[in-house]
């Protein structure tokens, strides 16, 4: 980055806030952002030759940047592409979180899936994630990556924050990663540095205020809210949380750091916060903070018709044959589209399913067609999958990337019907083995247009 063209504004804010250690923060941002990604725990791709990164244990630096996209693993939910600072988000869950209850959580503006797809790996599994996104597009592309992570205890939302009212005090746990000004981006996304702007900034920090005061009903007595931003700029960041604090009962969550982590711990007019600049911890501008509600709150009476219908007797053993632990979970038609998620919180689900406009629910397993099941991508992706009652055919990489372009396959199988196909021992998806050549059932939607 050409420190030249940083906004005059924001550099003499940020000289202000910096005072000597200034020069540092500037120089950080002439220098390449660090390249970093997280594990998914239940699909078992773990190089230990990798830096950890220190405030999560599943998140880990890359030395330098391959082309991910022509990577299969990327592909298959074994991990996810992420910033470093982001992380964070997993030591204010582990500290202030009860993760033994099952609990319902809410990532209100979940796109593309980064927050929520790491909540899922620190949530058990009884446990409900409803992962949300306002604009129609990216909640489409929230909901793919929720599919590839493969994880069945998540419904993906399309709803504007308001809506959330419906359900008063329904969620244990609120993540606001709230539309920000992108000052913690700059050096990372160009994009960001031009269209930054004084009046931007007060037009974020207006709708973080709407957004806070629109969700806040939905929260629970004593329930968490999570407050995070990619912004360095307090406007944004500890004066709505000072003005959260003179509106509402609140109390602020002050979290365990190591010295070496490099993190600034903020205290602000009654206000604890966390902020990350790049020439201190070793990733991306960022800020969060936590805090409990105080205030009673009425909580959703989840009382109603169920809305949801049962498999026929014939069809539900089968389906039940394809996943692990069947007696923990329910299976659901749905338009002749069969899907599973937890049983414990299906009145949950129903209630979601009345009151949002629901892209998803757990894991769609099969569509009904001709008196035939045939398997959903999701399920491939699923961590749930009883792999034992289906064939399986391991790709080599060559084999792997035509399979994810949706190109004609000339592999040999003597086993008819659908079959997994897989990457170093990981799904990818499925294809139907005829006798004369094999369909690939690759999403069209999702394929690798990439060369190489």
């Amino acid at each position: 980055m050409n420190l030249n063209k940083l906004p005059i504004e924001f550099e003499q804010r940020m000289r202000k806030q910096l005072a000597g250690s200034f020069p540092a923060f500037a120089q950080k941002l002439t220098e390449a952002p660090s390249i970093s990604i997280r594990y998914n725990p239940k699909k078992h791709h773990h190089p230990e030759n990798l830096e950890k990164i220190p405030w999560s244990q599943y998140g880990r630096y890359r030395a330098e940047r391959p082309i991910f996209t022509l990577d299969p693993l990327l592909h298959a939910g074994v991990y996810y592409v992420q910033e470093a600072s982001s992380m964070f988000l997993e030591q204010a869950f582990l500290q202030t979180v009860d993760q033994n209850n099952p609990i319902n959580v809410l990532d209100l503006c979940g796109a593309p899936g980064g927050k929520s797809t790491h909540l899922l790996s620190l949530m058990n599994t009884q446990s409900l994630l409803v992962s949300n996104e306002v604009i129609r597009s990216r909640a489409f592309i929230l909901s793919e990556n929720i599919q590839k992570w493969g994880y069945h205890n998540a419904v993906v939302t399309h709803n504007d924050p308001e809506d959330f009212q419906k359900l008063p005090g329904f969620f244990d746990l609120i993540i606001v990663d709230a539309p920000c000004s992108g000052e913690g981006l700059f050096r990372k996304d160009p994009d960001a540095m031009k269209e930054w702007s004084t009046e931007n900034v007060e037009l974020c920090s207006k709708r973080q205020r709407r957004i806070l005061n629109d969700v806040w009903p939905a929260l629970k007595q004593n329930g968490i809210l999570i407050y995070s931003t990619c912004t360095y700029n307090e406007r944004e960041n500890e004066e709505n949380l000072a003005w959260l604090k003179k509106e509402l009962e609140v109390e602020f969550l002050k979290l365990n750091l190591k010295p070496e982590w490099g993190i600034d711990a903020i205290h602000s007019n009654g206000v604890e916060g966390y902020r990350f600049y790049p020439h201190q911890a070793k990733g991306e501008g960022f800020f969060l903070s936590v805090l409990r509600k105080t205030r009673k709150e009425e909580e959703s009476r989840m009382r109603g018709r169920g809305v949801f219908v049962s498999p026929s007797d014939k069809i539900l053993g089968q389906l039940q044959n394809w996943i692990i632990q069947p007696e923990e979970k329910i299976i659901i038609n749905r338009n002749d589209q069969f899907q599973f998620f937890p049983k414990n919180k299906t009145q949950e689900i129903e209630f979601l399913a009345r009151n949002l406009y629901l892209l998803s629910a757990g894991t769609v397993m099969a569509t009904a067609k001709h008196e035939k099941l045939i398997p959903e991508h999701a399920l491939a992706l699923s961590v749930e999958l009883n792999r034992e009652n289906f064939n399986i055919i391991e790709l080599e990489i060559a084999d792997a990337l035509r399979y994810l372009r949706k190109e004609m396959l000339t592999i040999h199988s003597t086993k008819k019907g659908f079959s997994l196909m897989s990457y170093q021992n990981t799904p990818l998806g499925w294809a139907n083995v005829l006798d004369i050549r094999i369909n690939n059932l690759y999403p069209s939607d999702w394929r690798i247009r990439m060369a190489g």
